[in-house]
């Protein structure tokens, strides 16, 4: 089981602010692919990788970062600062 967080529009897009997967996933792209194959509202906020970013066990990653022994992955919006 793997939690996984939802920050911002991306949260508002699927409702939820973080939920428990059981997933067979090697990879942070994998999951994604397992979501987005889950309802349409995972495939509108997962529509646009490059307006995403990705932590797993807050550290930022990429989206080819591995997730074995992965304890938390989250997802958020780029960061914009004034």
């Amino acid at each position: 089981m793997i939690d996984v967080v939802y920050f911002a529009w991306v949260r508002e897009r699927i409702g939820v602010p973080r939920e428990q997967i059981d997933t067979t996933a090697a990879t942070v792209m994998d999951l994604v692919t397992e979501l987005t194959a889950r309802e349409d509202r995972y495939a509108l906020a997962f529509s646009d990788l490059d307006s995403l970013r990705v932590a797993v066990d807050q550290e930022l990653v990429d989206f080819d970062a591995p997730l074995v022994g992965v304890r938390e992955v989250a997802f958020f919006p780029p960061m914009t600062g004034g």
